[in-house]
């Protein structure tokens, strides 16, 4: 067997220096501080870092400063909004930092999961990161157990202080307080007291979108008439979409409540949020500040909202998509089967012409409703003639609209709406009772549960009648202040006074939003 040889290498003299003048490289040591929020009391603590680490680093020897990465008022969660932490990543890899010190893990990272994927990173790289408080170097043999306990520990602190922050807005939801970033809400901003106040300039557009809808324009033409007239979104962006439209006029605010929770927090490391469809508490404040639109305005277009939606064919039930491209699209219903009449070019023999005709007929799938075809021509003059005989008649019909109207406001009931609040205020500070006492509650919750629906149900009974009423008046208005009616088809009183033309084989019922009716003979 051969002899092992071992040979050993001399480390290289510096020409010049003697053997104990080599000098050893100091370690490029660079420090991570990060405070979580950016109140007073935590930029001081910031600032005393910096400066505790930076004399920590220049007083030893063998240490040079590498640099001060420091991140100011972000969470340590996750790491993908520190961006100083990140560059500190980013140069130990490039080889410019040998060694990282901070405070503590949790200072480092609050994630077990992040903290041990950039740790086990360094390593391979040979960097330690020293944990002052711990007293842990990552390097040490005990190191990484040492590590894996205090990191879940961290990790449990930061989600007691989510937990914490989600009770203290319970409280505040409990209590009614509304919070909104007025920045990005047309129509509103705050005063110096941090209470919602109308912004007059956005308050018109949205009025002008609430008019325009009800009117009968889509979402995308009310979208485009704003950007042709150079208005800005709330976020002063020129291009407005259906979705922000929508979304203008499904948000409660603009009557002056407040819908708190909507959303939740499912993942306090990712900070993703949800949709909260009742796995969490809401919280409905009405009346919490000056609405910008009247309530039963609100409640008349989410009625139209749902209307648009839900337009189906008679006896199929097929689904019909909205169009506001003409006044008479989806307002002209067959009275044989009820589905929604269509206008479309006929060529009948060479005759090319404009007609109307029942949507069934028009499906291969659905071609058994004999309803007549009706020319444009003769639908537009059917009604023009409506229009103007009850202009014509205008006393008469202000007459019956006056008596329609009294009778109405009779029969909205504002008592039992109150009673039902009275209700829900006392049980509802029961339930808090018995939450924080850690109750069973579960029969309390499905009262307020069958009272809140017992409310809505009443709300939207006196909304009705106050839609009527409203649609009464300015029925009665438009009558009182118009001086003449040309005899020419005008898309935009019908859009403004008609609700609904019914074809028969013999005539056409047209039906006004005051509810009036008028039979026209073809």
């Amino acid at each position: 067997m051969a002899v092992r040889n071992i040979t050993v290498i001399p480390a290289k003299a510096r020409v010049g220096n003697t053997a104990s003048e080599v000098q050893i490289p100091k370690l490029r040591v660079a420090a991570y501080c990060r405070v979580s929020t950016e109140s007073d009391e935590q930029a001081t603590s910031y600032e005393a870092q910096i400066e505790h680490y930076t004399e920590l680093i220049n007083k030893n020897p063998e240490w040079k400063l590498a640099g001060i990465y420091a991140d100011d008022g972000i969470s340590g969660t996750n790491t993908k909004k520190r961006e100083e932490f990140n560059r500190m990543i980013d140069e130990c890899m490039a080889g410019n930092i040998d060694m990282i010190v901070t405070k503590s893990i949790s200072r480092f990272a609050r994630n077990t999961l992040d903290c041990l994927r950039y740790i086990r990173q360094l390593k391979d790289k040979n960097i330690p990161v020293f944990f002052e408080k711990e007293s842990i170097n990552t390097m040490d043999a005990k190191g990484e157990v040492l590590l894996t306990i205090m990191a879940s520990l961290a990790q449990q602190e930061s989600q007691s202080l989510s937990q914490n922050v989600k009770l203290g807005l319970q409280y505040r939801y409990q209590q009614g307080i509304v919070q909104v970033n007025h920045n990005r809400f047309l129509g509103y901003t705050k005063d110096e007291e941090g209470h919602l106040i109308i912004e007059p300039k956005g308050a018109e557009v949205v009025k002008r979108i609430y008019r325009e809808y009800l009117e009968g324009a889509s979402l995308i033409e009310i979208a485009r008439g704003l950007m042709a007239d150079n208005i800005l979104t709330s976020a002063g962006k020129e291009k407005w979409r259906s979705e922000t439209i929508k979304k203008i006029l499904q948000n409660e605010k603009y009557i002056g409540d407040a819908l708190l929770q909507k959303t939740y927090t499912v993942d306090f490391l990712t900070k993703k949020r949800v949709k909260n469809d009742g796995i969490v508490p809401q919280y409905y404040v009405e009346n919490n500040h000056e609405p910008i639109i009247p309530r039963d305005l609100y409640l008349q277009v989410q009625e139209e909202m749902e209307r648009r939606k839900n337009i189906h064919s008679g006896k199929s039930g097929k689904k019909r998509v909205y169009s506001s491209k003409y006044a008479l699209s989806t307002i002209v219903i067959c009275g044989r089967c009820g589905d929604i009449f269509r206008r479309v070019h006929w060529n009948n023999h060479g005759c090319k012409s404009i007609v109307w005709r029942c949507a069934s007929r028009l499906d291969k799938t659905a071609a058994d409703c004999l309803a007549r075809t009706i020319r444009e021509e003769d639908l537009k003059s059917a009604v023009v003639q409506a229009v103007n005989k009850v202009f014509e008649s205008k006393t008469q019909f202000m007459d019956i609209l006056n008596r329609n109207i009294s009778v109405v406001m009779n029969q909205i009931d504002s008592s039992e709406i109150e009673l039902i609040n009275q209700k829900l205020e006392q049980l509802q500070k029961e339930l808090l009772k018995q939450a924080n006492n850690n109750q069973d509650y579960s029969i309390l919750a499905n009262e307020i549960y069958r009272l809140r629906d017992e409310k809505e149900t009443a709300m939207v009974k006196n909304a009705g009648f106050a839609s009527q009423k409203q649609r009464m008046t300015e029925m009665t208005k438009f009558l009182k202040n118009q001086k003449s009616i040309g005899k020419e088809y005008d898309e935009h009183i019908v859009r403004k006074l008609i609700e609904k033309i019914t074809v028969y084989d013999e005539k056409l019922t047209v039906e006004f939003k005051s509810g009036m009716e008028l039979d026209v003979e073809m």
